[in-house]
């Protein structure tokens, strides 16, 4: 199940409480420490609305002391104290706003580790591709709310009932209908909040999809020009951004239209604020000042809200995107630390009755598979195309972890080790190399920066591929691009072979080493597997080519994911040329374990071949 799908339906809410959580994620902490930081500048917040009532008072000594006394002087000595004021209010403001953009940097800053942990867990998780990248976005999103207005209408929302409160001794009558016009503004949003949250939510997916299909035609743009698809994916495109755009469109409208209904209405309370302060001054129950006064505290009263309205589309995605962040922070947490730390491993690599499946998926690819090799075994997993070798491959160095059984190094399960430990004792080189854009060496020691120059140069000889390397441009310090798109296929196989065996790890799993080497390479890679052997390496080969096991011992047959035969090369190649329909027994170079019996009794040649053809010449 994927991670979408695992999040429960987000509840309805309009507040910091929503922000804020209850939980112990990474998220929630780093909210918590943004609420505390915010309050901090909420000091800020209450010089700036103190100051705000400066236009207000200005306007009232204007019309109650200036205008009758007609006295200059009055007039310029308030006129300096506004400006002060009113300059003062700006340099507050700057700083907040600076203030707040800091805030949300070092929350962005905070959960850097945990998105990067989610970012390469969740591919491994069976995530849906468009769920892939949206931590990242979520967490752009959210940190562009926090540095913008948005937060500001929470800072300032706790001084409207100072404002309410200078209305009411203004006179009770302005006062009451200030509280009116509050209500009203905040059942507006309240009605926003609920209008816009499924509009808001379908935007959001929509746009996901777009992206994603975005992402894949740019990964794939060779294969759509060279296949003549371009017109087709263009039909997909139209498609999907049609739906996108009517999404927004149907978005925007809904903020549109309940934020001009809002911005209409603060008007109607502002200029029924002058009208009811005319009123007033006309029974001669207020002065002029007043009237004016009132207006303007009304319309800083109601600033807040109006902020809030103005930004809710990018609250309510903030909120759907803090969601989200504590869903896949919380489904892809590093486990704790062990509490021990392990030594390198030296004797032996056990599995037992392993069954692996698909990351999101419950039907099993591999079943109940066990064996058991010692160091300095080569192994060869052979089978048909889908038989299962490359699933079972993932789940013996722990990139997928095992529906049932467990895979042991020493004794130790793989969990016992910290990824990072157990990382210096595995290498891999998948099917499609997987390189990084930097240079030779830096993909060779696997972006150690502690790593030596013996140590690397030991790795690219033992690959055979250190020549190749002093020929490119700059040695080992071509940069190779993303992918490794500046080299050949072949190169770039020789090279991931080196990452491989690189440190000397006990553990080496090879996917199809040769797929794209020559004779020799091929020779090389021979070679590599041997010098392993030597260093008392289990490696283990995935291959179609038989010249590729020439230096393995040891061989194992799958058959639609169950293991059908296990024992010396020798002899599982003797029944597979031979043709003979006698049975196979268990290894005699290791002591399998009993499980295999169960799991294949007595396959027969025939069956081997079958599930083997790989192997039919392979040397004995």
């Amino acid at each position: 199940m994927s991670v979408a799908q695992d999040r429960p339906r987000m509840k309805p809410a309009a507040g910091l409480a929503d922000f804020l959580g209850t939980g112990d994620d990474p998220v929630t902490r780093g909210l918590r420490q943004a609420a505390r930081r915010m309050a901090g500048i909420g000091v800020f917040s209450g010089v700036i609305n103190i100051l705000m009532l400066s236009g207000s008072v200005y306007m009232m000594q204007v019309y109650d002391r200036v205008i009758p006394s007609k006295n200059l002087a009055t007039l310029a000595g308030l006129s300096v104290m506004i400006l002060t004021a009113y300059v003062i209010q700006g340099y507050f403001d700057a700083l907040r706003a600076r203030m707040l953009c800091r805030v949300a940097t070092m929350f962005d800053a905070g959960l850097q580790e945990a998105i990067h942990h989610a970012l390469a867990t969740l591919p491994l998780r069976g995530t849906k591709p468009m769920l892939m990248q949206q931590p990242l976005r979520d967490l752009d999103q959210l940190r562009a709310f926090m540095s913008s207005m948005g937060p500001t209408a929470f800072l300032d929302m706790p001084w409207i009932p100072i404002f309410l409160i200078g209305l009411f001794l203004f006179h009770p009558l302005i006062g009451i209908t200030a509280m009116v016009g509050t209500a009203a503004i905040i059942s507006m949003t309240v009605l926003t909040e609920r209008l816009s949250r499924q509009a808001s939510k379908s935007a959001s997916e929509t746009s996901a999809a777009r992206q994603v299909l975005a992402d894949a035609m740019q990964r794939n743009a060779e294969v759509i020009r060279a296949l003549g698809m371009m017109q087709r994916f263009s039909t997909r495109w139209t498609d999907v951004n049609e739906r996108y755009l009517k999404e927004n469109i149907r978005s925007s409208d809904v903020y549109a239209n309940l934020g001009s209904a809002a911005k209409v209405l603060r008007f109607i309370l502002q200029s029924g604020m002058l009208g009811i302060g005319a009123a007033l001054v006309v029974s001669e129950q207020a002065s002029g000042g007043v009237m004016m006064a009132s207006s303007i505290l009304m319309g800083r009263a109601l600033a807040p809200v109006e902020v809030a309205l103005g930004s809710w589309k990018q609250l309510v995605a903030a909120r759907q995107g803090i969601a989200r962040l504590r869903d896949i922070c919380k489904a892809t947490a590093k486990p704790p630390a062990p509490p021990v730390s392990l030594p390198r491993p030296g004797r032996d690599l056990t599995v037992q009755e392993l069954t692996v499946a698909a990351p999101g998926q419950e039907r099993p690819i591999v079943s109940n598979v066990s064996f058991a090799v010692p160091a300095g075994t080569g192994l060869a997993l052979l089978g048909a195309s889908a038989s299962g070798k490359t699933s079972l491959s993932k789940a013996l160095v722990g990139i997928w972890p095992a529906q049932q059984g467990v895979v042991r190094l020493d004794g130790a399960a793989l969990d016992q080790w910290s990824n990072e430990d157990l990382g210096r004792h595995i290498g891999y080189l998948p099917q499609d190399v997987a390189l990084f854009d930097g240079t030779v060496a830096d993909n060779i020691c696997r972006f150690d920066d502690d790593a030596s120059s013996d140590s690397i140069l030991q790795a690219a000889q033992i690959a055979g591929v250190h020549d190749i390397i002093l020929r490119l441009p700059d040695g080992y310090s071509t940069r190779i691009g993303q992918g490794g798109m500046s080299l050949s296929a072949g190169q770039r196989q020789r090279i991931g072979l080196a990452r491989a065996v690189f440190g000397d790890p006990f553990l080496i799993v090879l996917d199809e080493p040769n797929a794209n080497l020559d004779a020799d390479g091929e020779n090389a890679l021979s070679r590599a597997i041997a010098i392993m052997r030597q260093k008392q390496s289990i490696v283990i080969v995935i291959s179609h080519r038989p010249s590729a096991l020439n230096a393995l011992n040891m061989a194992m047959v799958l058959y639609e994911g169950r293991s059908i035969a296990f024992g010396p090369c020798q002899e599982i190649f003797a029944r597979i040329a031979g043709g003979k329909a006698t049975q196979i027994a268990g290894g005699k170079a290791t002591q399998a374990p009993p499980a295999i019996q169960k799991a294949a009794p007595a396959p027969n040649a025939r069956a081997i071949r079958r599930a083997a053809p790989a192997a039919e010449g392979a040397p004995a």
